[in-house]
């Protein structure tokens, strides 16, 4: 189909980031995925990015400081809160990937494009499961409040795709990488070995997803005539509010295209 037939990729990465329903949201990154993969979409930037992405009524959004405390992990309740606050980041993650190829794919070119639009299907994915595992256990996706500061990292680097780069899958994904893997045991040894699959599932496609942001800052970095470590690092206390703490998870991380210098030179 000629391009001109074709809907743009940024009006169609554009609507899914402004349906607020979590599962028509689901389904439409998947199949904006789908479409890019298949060639149904133009390489066309005619439609912006909004400044924020649809949300349901649910869950309530609080900033950090005001997050009800976790309850023992053991009990019914903490192991709901546990899969609700991870739901949650992967719901997010869906936003945090289309703006990704939305807001930077005119610039960065088709193969961002393509790599960021099926981590958005990935995230998706798995949020589905997640999901579909609290309602086994009697809950739902917005039957508890959730962490407001998620897409703050987005909003503060929407104007810099490097900044976007170093801060959200070389800051916040690789943290993932570090502590899903004791998550994962804690879960297994609760006897939720059908959770422990799910969090394994998340672990290995989180590994390339924080590599396709590694290679795409390298890129960029290249461009710009920098050196890649000391970009990263200055954008990393420029925009990142947070703070870098061990453990790391060296060898995930490692697989990710991170090196042990980079990272723990900040810590």
């Amino acid at each position: 189909m000629p391009a001109s037939h074709r809907v743009s990729v940024s009006a169609a990465i554009r609507a899914v980031l402004l349906e607020s329903d979590p599962r028509a949201k689901v389904m439409a990154a998947r199949k904006v995925a789908r479409d890019w993969r298949l060639g149904r979409l133009a390489f066309v930037f005619d439609a912006p990015m909004p400044e924020q992405p649809g949300r349901p009524e649910a869950p309530e959004l609080l900033p950090p400081g005001q997050m009800p405390r976790r309850r023992k992990a053991g009990s019914e309740r903490g192991r709901i809160a546990l899969w609700h606050a991870i739901g949650h980041i992967e719901f997010v993650a869906i936003d945090l990937a289309l703006d990704m190829a939305g807001r930077f794919g005119a610039e960065m070119g088709e193969a961002f494009v393509s790599d960021f639009l099926s981590v958005a299907a990935d995230e998706a994915m798995h949020f589905a499961l997640i999901e579909r595992h609290l309602h086994r256990l009697g809950s739902h996706y917005g039957a508890l409040p959730a962490h407001a500061g998620l897409w703050s990292a987005a909003h503060e680097t929407r104007h810099d795709v490097a900044a976007r780069l170093a801060v959200v899958p070389m800051v916040l994904e690789a943290r993932g990488l570090d502590v899903t893997p004791a998550t994962l045991e804690r879960v297994r040894a609760a006897g939720d070995e059908r959770g422990a699959r799910i969090l394994q599932r998340i672990l290995d496609d989180e590994i390339r997803h924080v590599r396709f942001g590694a290679n795409h800052f390298a890129d960029v970095a290249k461009r710009l005539g920098a050196v890649n470590g000391e970009l990263w690092k200055v954008l990393v206390s420029r925009h990142f509010r947070g703070t870098l703490k061990p453990p790391f998870n060296d060898s995930a991380r490692l697989a990710a295209g991170l090196s042990r210098d980079l990272y723990h030179g900040v810590a």
